[in-house]
């Protein structure tokens, strides 16, 4: 059965939200994994499943919804879970060019922190990162993991219009934001790869569960990237 004390409430004309205790931590995270697939599995195609940090939005058809009864179901799908397996999961290096260019907030956190840029880039390099969920933007990756010594407020000030690519820094989290858009994180860098591809079976390379390590390149190590579409590398781990 599952190890935490859950609570399940009405979301919406037909929705259940399911929630766990209101941390980031990868024993949850794996666990609304588990309990996301037994839900796809119970109900099939009948109900959508979208989980967060910390809870799972369950969609179901509005004309037989029933709060009552489907919580039941969902409780004893929980009862009946099993400790979640070490799946395998991937690890992928995501090169990024820190260099001024890009890192427009640099400077500013480097002041605020008291230490270099250099060491702002070490710090956020040497950390391997975990895929909590994709949202806000299609392909935007919400990582966890980020060194304590990094947390930094959201700006005061977002800014309209942030560019593809770019990685930063926003509370307690990292990112990467797939294509332009406004945003009010600190930027740090930028990526050459492409983050979300509609065309393709996968839009996205990555997924929830998986695991994001950045490297840092130079500015002309990035435009040879971003002209030849560099595609990240990535190593199956078994855990």
């Amino acid at each position: 059965m599952g190890k935490y004390s859950l609570t399940y409430k009405k979301f919406g004309p037909n929705g259940i939200l399911i929630e766990w205790p209101k941390r980031i931590e990868e024993a949850i995270l794996y666990e609304i994994l588990a309990f996301q697939e037994i839900i796809t599995s119970e109900y099939g195609d009948r109900v959508m499943a979208n989980h967060a940090y910390q809870s799972i939005l369950v969609g179901f058809p509005t004309s037989d919804f029933n709060f009552e009864k489907e919580v039941t179901i969902l409780k004893q799908g929980y009862e009946n879970l099993q400790k979640p397996s070490d799946k395998p999961y991937t690890i992928w290096k995501v090169p990024v060019c820190y260099e001024a260019t890009f890192g427009w907030d640099l400077e500013a956190l480097s002041q605020q922190k008291k230490c270099s840029e250099a060491d702002i880039v070490q710090l956020h390099t040497q950390t391997i990162y975990t895929v909590y969920f994709i949202g806000f933007l299609p392909g935007f990756l919400y990582l966890g993991g980020l060194a304590p010594e990094l947390f930094t407020p959201r700006r005061a000030s977002p800014r309209l219009k942030i560019p593809a690519g770019s990685v930063a820094i926003g509370g307690e989290q990292t990112g990467i934001y797939p294509s332009e858009s406004p945003g009010g994180w600190n930027l740090i860098g930028n990526t050459p790869i492409v983050l979300f591809d509609p065309m393709k079976e996968h839009p996205c390379f990555a997924k929830p569960g998986d695991k994001i390590q950045f490297y840092s390149i130079d500015k002309s190590q990035y435009e040879e990237m971003k002209q030849t579409n560099w595609i990240p590398e990535s190593e199956v781990w078994h855990g």
